[in-house]
């Protein structure tokens, strides 16, 4: 079997030959391609190069999101520009104006300023929201059908749900947090209209050729509490579940914060998989507790933490948990590294776990 046959046969709980390994290496190749510091081996080669010079499979959604396409309402007007070291991104629409203040490094950013802090922002953001379209771009989605191959199942990423959307894009953690005291009302309404024209955007992809839909949500009990998630999420999650399964679909959901409130939902979500759990020492739950939470159906995307690929760690350790996750959880598993490799990790203990695998062929 090739990789994307034993992906989609993992997720169909199908008889297959080996595991999958996706490490997710795209931070790490683009970090150390931008510094100048890819060791020699992969000089001038592109990601996809370094992925079959290890002989691994990609977690494919970076090549599958590009043919998703958002139209915002022509009503408004979106602008971009630099201040002071900062970059500003404005909306302005009939109902006022919003915007956000942003910093940014070579490959990563800051956000100063969110758009959402009152009442009258909340409208804004709901015109916004309410006039936007989805749609999907069939030329591209073959295009890169054929440019990944056998490398994996196609597999894309949709927006976060509607609190942690609010936590990471519109509001921050702070805002949304004091609002939900202060203003519960508001962060209700925005979290029905983040529902309501989500559903549009499910409503694209279920008639797309797609099989695997990823939930891009970054998880973190520390901002998400059992009974926020209980009533913002875990709602939203078996109704999107049943209306992918319904059109054929697989879904799994990127968990990669602290973890241990939330973990006993797992199997509630109508989710076929897990993305990014990650263990003691680098997350707060241990192998044995995902497996439990998990149970014996739901499939582990990743497992092994990123801490284990970092050259001054035991190798040992690494070669010890790989052989635990797989244990544990295959066949139900696409073993990876949670959450990714560290630009400064050991690409040779990546090629290494490809070596383990050999070991468990079928």
């Amino acid at each position: 079997m090739n990789f994307r046959e034993r992906t989609l046969a993992i997720f169909a709980h199908k008889p297959v030959d080996n595991v999958v390994y996706q490490p997710r290496i795209e931070h790490w190749y683009n970090v150390n391609k931008m510094q100048g510091s890819l060791p020699d081996r992969y000089e001038g080669m592109s990601l996809l190069d370094v992925y079959d010079d290890l002989g691994c499979s990609i977690r494919s959604y970076n090549w599958f999101n590009c043919c998703l396409r958002y139209e915002s309402d022509p009503k408004v007007r979106f602008s971009a520009f630099e201040k002071d070291g900062v970059h500003i991104s404005r909306w302005e629409t009939p109902v006022g104006s919003i915007e956000s203040h942003h910093t940014y490094t070579a490959l990563a950013s800051h956000t100063q300023k969110f758009p959402v802090q009152t009442r009258e922002d909340a409208n804004v953001l709901e015109y916004i929201l309410r006039g936007g379209r989805w749609s999907f771009d069939y030329e591209a989605y073959k295009a890169n059908d054929e440019l990944i191959g056998d490398r994996a199942a196609p597999m894309l990423f949709i927006p976060r749900v509607n609190l942690q959307r609010l936590f990471i894009e519109y509001m921050g953690f702070e805002g949304t947090l004091y609002a939900i005291y202060d203003d519960k009302p508001m962060i209700d309404r925005l979290a029905k209209i983040i529902d309501e024209t989500d559903e549009q955007l499910i409503d694209v992809l279920c008639e797309t050729p797609v099989p695997i839909i990823n939930y891009g949500d970054n998880i973190d009990h520390h901002f998400l509490r059992p009974d926020m998630f209980e009533e913002y999420i875990l709602p939203v999650y078996r109704r999107r579940s049943e209306r992918f399964r319904a059109a054929g679909k697989y879904t799994h959901a990127h968990w990669d914060g602290s973890i241990k409130n939330l973990l006993r939902y797992a199997q509630q979500t109508g989710l076929d998989g897990i993305e990014a759990l990650t263990p003691i020492p680098q997350g707060d739950i241990t192998i044995e507790e995902m497996k439990e939470a998990l149970g014996d159906r739901m499939i582990l995307l990743d497992g092994i933490p990123m801490t284990c690929f970092l050259p001054h760690e035991p190798l040992d350790d690494l070669i010890s948990t790989t052989h635990k996750i797989i244990e544990l959880f295959s066949p139900n598993l696409i073993i990876g590294v949670s959450d990714e490799p560290s630009p400064v990790c050991d690409i040779e203990r990546v090629r290494l776990v490809v070596e383990m695998l050999k070991e468990y062929e079928k």
